[in-house]
């Protein structure tokens, strides 16, 4: 028999005891779908499964675009956990046993407000969220010297899954262009291009003009240019212009700076191919004659005792957290009252690749940040609190190639534990220690031209209160996880399951243990590459081209004689995206070559049997009419079968024999199956 039940109430209960009894020999296929308003989801928590191998409760959703995707299935359901649905529907379908047997499940489901993703941050820009529910705001802008290419403000949009009003934004550096009023701002390198226009931007000119009598200072915060690269710098926007730098005679590269003799400057740059292993990086400042220009520090800031930078005017560095002062001093004066100037460079901050951190807080980035890494990268942060403290990781950007690698290590040199690994792109995540030493490491991958490198990481870290809790676990990557306890005290379970498609590798369950650890490592979700084994058919044998059975795997079934095939007689292994691999049909069947046996009952017999059955019936019929008669006439007796029955006039339909019930926000029917489905 096939089910359907409808709900629509924002809150309610899908109960395997509200099923009806089946007949005997039938078994039961059930579709239970809650719908809700759009723009909220459905989430569902399970009370009770108690159901047997055969059966079957799987719980699914539905994705944007309309199609299925299982959300769990009953092999890893435990109680209290709870799944969420992407959109607004969300179905339980429940498949009793073929004998017939029915276990039981209870799931509560409510409703709860959907809301649009966090939207990815550009390369190079940033992006402000004050809300991510339908008619919530995402504003995004760049970094000084590039420039947004898209929308600056994205609405989020009421939706059977909410989503953004429009693609992310980017940010890119421009080849070329012209400032008038040049006060503060940067040049740099032209974006690389992607596909067939890889090769543009080969030549780029920019104007800059600060305002009147006053002079620009050219800072060259990057320098990196391929051999066959060049960068002029010219003080003026004609062609007799002076020469402040050209990279292409040699000779020593002013880190320092350029100053313009007058108000303009030109900036030329030409190339094969941009890229972002070469290039530069220019910041420019306007300064009044008679004064210093204004310093600038980046990744740092700085304190002056004069504003306006006169002679005399005192400068101190310093590095924001995470970066160390390099390659200058940390004071500077403003010297020489004909021509003033700085007596030393400024200093550089540079994130660090490694360190012992012992702060009560602070902050790792990845070498070389807010710039690209490089290739054969080995970073190692010790962080080590107090004795009764422990470290809480705040991962807020991870975005590295497949091929680098970051560590969380827990312990000290002597027992160490590791926390987990991560390659490529990861959400926001908190880690915590179980001992007052946590250990970071990085390591990027030597041919990172080949394949590629990330933007980097940023990690806060913060000294913390030792609790009675086990430290939260990392979510594994395609798959998901689910907890027993709010809080993970001891005795806390928390349940791993994969994503349709892969493979639990590891340990499912892991419990927080009495010393505050948990039982086991966490384990990770491997993408199943083959299909589960088909089986044999009765009277024939098999051939196999892989004993493995990874996909493209095919099996030959061959009937053993006096039988003959019904079905297909090969079936083969192939991949879904997503999903497991499956095989191409059903397994065939052998049956007997003749379509009937031959009867065991000789003629002789079958004519005995005939006869015997004849003279039983004609005792019978005869024992029936001698009744009739005899009693028709000479007894007040009635046969019950003579006149109608009592019910027979009675031919309203009453409510129980309508095979279709409806109460409130809940619709249940009824069709009746073959038996042999």
């Amino acid at each position: 028999s096939i089910c359907m039940v409808n709900f629509t109430d924002p809150e309610g209960y899908i109960d395997s005891s509200d099923n009806p009894p089946l007949p005997d020999g039938l078994f039961l296929h059930c579709t239970y779908t809650v719908t809700v308003y759009t723009g909220y989801g459905v989430e569902l928590q399970v009370k009770n499964v108690n159901l047997s191998d055969s059966e079957q409760l799987s719980i699914r959703g539905v994705d944007d675009r309309g199609a299925m995707l299982v959300l769990a299935n009953h092999t890893l359901l435990v109680e209290g956990q709870v799944i969420r649905s992407p959109t607004n529907s969300l179905s339980v379908y429940y498949r009793s046993a073929p004998e017939g047997s029915m276990g039981l499940f209870q799931l509560h489901y409510q409703i709860f407000r959907l809301s649009c993703s966090l939207p990815k941050r550009p390369h190079f820009g940033e992006v402000s969220v004050l809300d991510l529910l339908p008619g919530g705001i995402a504003r995004f802008h760049c970094h000084m010297g590039y420039h947004l290419q898209g929308k600056s403000q994205l609405t989020c949009i009421n939706a059977s899954l909410p989503v953004w009003s429009g693609k992310e934004p980017s940010c890119r550096a421009l080849c070329g262009g012209t400032v008038k009023n040049a006060t503060v701002g940067r040049v740099l390198s032209p974006s690389p291009h992607h596909g067939p226009n890889a090769t543009l931007d080969r030549s780029c000119s920019w104007s800059l003009e600060a305002p009147k009598d006053q002079r620009l200072h050219l800072h060259l915060e990057r320098l990196a240019l391929g051999p066959t690269d060049r960068l002029v710098l010219w003080s003026g926007l004609d062609a007799g212009s002076v020469v402040l730098f050209d990279s292409g005679r040699g000779g020593q590269i002013p880190f320092e700076g350029v100053i313009s003799e007058g108000p303009a400057v030109r900036v030329q740059f030409i190339t094969d191919q941009p890229n972002h292993e070469t290039g530069f990086n220019i910041r420019y400042e306007a300064f009044e004659r008679g004064h210093c220009y204004e310093p600038y520090l980046q990744n740092g800031n700085f304190t002056t005792s004069d504003p306006l930078y006169a002679v005399g005017t005192v400068v101190q560095f310093t590095c924001d957290p995470g970066h160390s002062l390099e390659q200058g001093p940390p004071v500077i004066e403003c010297i020489s009252a004909r021509d003033p100037y700085w007596n030393d460079t400024e200093p550089i901050c540079k994130a660090q690749c490694g360190g012992d951190l012992t702060g009560p807080g602070g902050v790792i980035l990845s070498p070389n940040w807010p710039e690209w890494y490089g290739e054969g990268e080995d970073c190692s942060w010790r962080i080590h609190v107090g004795e009764d403290k422990r470290v809480l990781l705040d991962v807020q950007l991870l975005n590295i190639s497949d091929s680098d690698m970051l560590t969380f290590t827990d312990g000290d040199e002597v027992t160490t534990r590791i926390l987990g690994r991560y390659v490529g792109g990861s959400s926001p995540f908190k880690l915590s220690s179980t001992t007052p030493d946590l250990t970071v490491t990085f390591h990027s991958d030597p041919a990172g031209l080949v394949f590629g490198k990330g933007e980097g990481f940023i990690i806060n870290y913060m000294e913390v209160s030792r609790n009675d809790s086990c430290p939260d676990l990392p979510e594994i990557q395609n798959g998901w996880k689910t907890t027993s306890h709010v809080a993970l005290v001891r005795g806390a379970r928390i349940t791993y399951q994969c994503d349709p498609g892969y493979d639990l590798v590891g340990r499912e369950t892991l419990t927080c243990q009495l010393d505050l650890s948990w039982s086991f490592q966490p384990p990770f979700c491997e993408k199943i590459m083959y299909c589960s084994d088909p089986g044999h058919v009765e009277h024939s044998t098999r051939t196999l081209s892989d004993p493995k059975l990874l996909v493209g795997t095919t099996i030959q079934y061959s009937c053993n004689p006096g039988f003959v095939m019904q079905g297909g007689a090969t079936i083969t292994c192939y991949g879904r995206e997503p999903g497991t691999p499956v095989w191409t049909s059903r397994l065939p069947h052998c049956v007997f070559a003749e379509a009937t046996a031959a009867s065991p009952l000789s003629g002789g017999n079958i004519a005995l049997a005939i006869f015997i059955l004849v003279l039983l019936l004609s005792v019978l019929l005869g024992g029936v009419y001698v009744y009739v008669t005899r009693c028709r006439y000479h007894t007040n007796l009635r046969m019950p079968l003579i006149y109608p029955h009592p019910y027979r006039q009675i031919t309203v339909e009453t409510e129980h024999d309508n095979p279709l019930y409806e109460t409130g926000g809940v619709s249940f029917q009824m069709l009746k199956l073959p038996q042999n489905i």
